[in-house]
């Protein structure tokens, strides 16, 4: 579907401005899928399995995402 991959773009493109703060925590994430106006994200290093990641995921990088791409309505969490 090349309306998810146009998503997909966009998405990874917000990711990478918040990268660095990830990274500056140990941590990382990686966007593996978006569907149905549904970005989700897998966390990577130090930010896999920590307590304030889910915190991370909608107060930062959620936030992030819906403000620039009006098509995204969700970021999740996959494993």
């Amino acid at each position: 579907m090349e309306e998810n991959s146009i998503l997909f773009d966009e998405v990874s493109e917000v990711l990478l401005k918040l990268r660095p703060f990830l990274l500056r925590d140990g941590g990382d994430a990686e966007l593996v899928e978006v569907e149905h106006g549904v970005a989700k994200l897998r966390f990577l290093g130090a930010c896999h399995g920590c307590p304030s990641a889910t915190i991370t995921l909608k107060a930062a990088i959620e936030r992030a995402i819906l403000e620039e791409i009006d098509d995204i309505k969700e970021v999740v969490q996959v494993f």
